[in-house]
């Protein structure tokens, strides 16, 4: 008798770049159909209702994603394992308030952030709904598909590189953006939440970081987030040279931002290199037998 061998399709659609592709189709139809549920329930701006819109579109975007690793790629649920997921997810909501408080703190010390006032609490439910969307929606999307993905056939390096530059690139297109704002936000952000996942291999830590990083940012000290002004408890005058505050993009396009959170997400690379969570890129893992770049 010989092994059965998978058929020429199931070997294609098991190709990383095949599986990459389907992932982001059926995930844009999945946030297609969200997109338009929400606006049947059309809450009102900055209202309650956004929260509970919000919490439903990342409830499906999680759904939808579970639904292609399992019916597509035929395995279980890893990047949203219950395991464990409170505590990675409350690490990173307070490694994103820590960082973003960090980075305004050394631009108010430097005079370019002063507190002149503050706004009642209502503001916070826009901001707190465009964090959850955030936080989810993009962390599947770069994190939970492309990265993953791309690592797997040409390694954590490339991996890395790539969906960083993907990252900030994809930010081009916002309000006030500049090139410099891009290259930041692939630095700083596209390096630490990459590096996130690489250490954990789930989404729970990295959409914690990613949603508090919004939310710290537009929510509480009232800067623009990635080039949309939001309003935040705290009323501030931002003054100075656009490389110290970020200028109209917002302070992740500031030389704190980029120095603080870089260095950061470049400490939590080594520290997945140093736990061997490091892949090689496939023909390397195929010649070697290994899976682990060194």
């Amino acid at each position: 008798m010989t092994d059965h061998q998978p058929g020429i399709a199931a070997r294609v659609i098991a190709f990383p770049l095949t599986r990459l592709v389907l992932g982001v189709a059926t995930m844009m139809g999945v946030l297609i159909a969200a997109s338009a549920l929400a606006r049947a329930i059309d809450p009102q701006r900055g209202s309650l209702a956004a929260l509970a819109v919000a919490a439903m579109v990342a409830a499906i975007a999680v759904a939808g994603y579970l639904a292609f690793t399992m019916l597509v790629e035929r395995r279980g649920n890893v990047e949203f394992a219950l395991g464990g997921a409170a505590r990675e997810l409350g690490v990173g909501l307070l490694l994103g308030f820590g960082l973003f408080s960090a980075v305004v703190a050394v631009i108010a010390a430097l005079g370019g952030y002063q507190v002149i006032g503050t706004r009642d609490a209502s503001v916070l439910a826009g901001v707190i709904a465009l964090s959850i969307t955030s936080g989810v929606i993009e962390e599947i999307m770069l994190r939970g598909l492309f990265f993953r993905l791309i690592e797997e056939m040409l390694g954590s390096w490339a991996a890395l590189i790539l969906s960083a530059a993907l990252f900030g690139a994809l930010h081009l297109g916002n309000d006030n953006a500049t090139l410099l704002a891009g290259t930041a936000i692939a630095l700083e952000a596209g390096i630490m939440l990459a590096a996130v996942f690489m250490v954990t291999r789930r989404l729970w830590a990295a959409i914690g970081l990613h949603a508090a990083w919004n939310f710290t940012q537009g929510g509480i000290y009232g800067i623009a987030i990635s080039g949309n002004q939001t309003d935040g408890l705290l009323r501030a005058r931002i003054s100075g040279p656009e490389l110290l505050t970020g200028g109209a993009f917002g302070a992740e396009a500031s030389l704190p931002a980029m120095l603080i959170c870089t260095a950061f997400g470049i400490g939590v690379v080594m520290l997945a290199r140093r736990r061997g969570q490091v892949i090689a890129p496939m023909w390397m893992r195929g010649r070697q037998g290994a899976a682990v770049q060194v």
